[in-house]
């Protein structure tokens, strides 16, 4: 399975990757609505976090709907018509790479699509085999 990896070192926290997520996931371009998150480390540095789905499936035990599942590809999937939109799995998540909005009723999650990836003009995001 391939899902997005990343090279903080080399990004420039330009939102490209963001912007590029939410007009896959939800056809508007809103960085809040992005299953890939930038971060500056701090507001001094030019140093940036980078925080996405590994695909661990640590957010699968912790539902209580049946939700989040492997898929045949066996990356981590959520089923929107059975999440009910409790977050449980938001504060599972070992990566931080599970986000909520209000104007979305489950959490926003990585569906290692790599739209992101095509987007990032400084190879700071890629697909890999996991």
């Amino acid at each position: 399975m391939k899902i997005v990896k990343t090279r903080p070192e080399l990004c420039n926290g330009c939102m490209e990757c963001m912007l590029a997520c939410s007009k896959t996931l939800y056809k508007v371009e809103d960085p809040e609505k992005s299953a890939i998150r930038v971060k500056k480390v701090d507001k001094k540095s030019d140093e940036y976090e980078i925080h996405v789905c590994d695909h661990c499936g640590e957010c699968i035990p912790v539902c209580n709907t049946g939700a989040t599942y492997k898929a045949n590809n066996k990356t981590v999937r959520l089923d929107r018509k059975k999440c009910v939109g409790c977050y449980i799995c938001v504060g599972f998540c070992p990566s931080n790479a599970l986000y909520y909005h209000s104007d979305i009723n489950e959490p926003i999650k990585c569906i290692a699509c790599g739209s992101c990836t095509r987007a990032c003009p400084t190879g700071a995001i890629f697909m890999e085999e996991k």
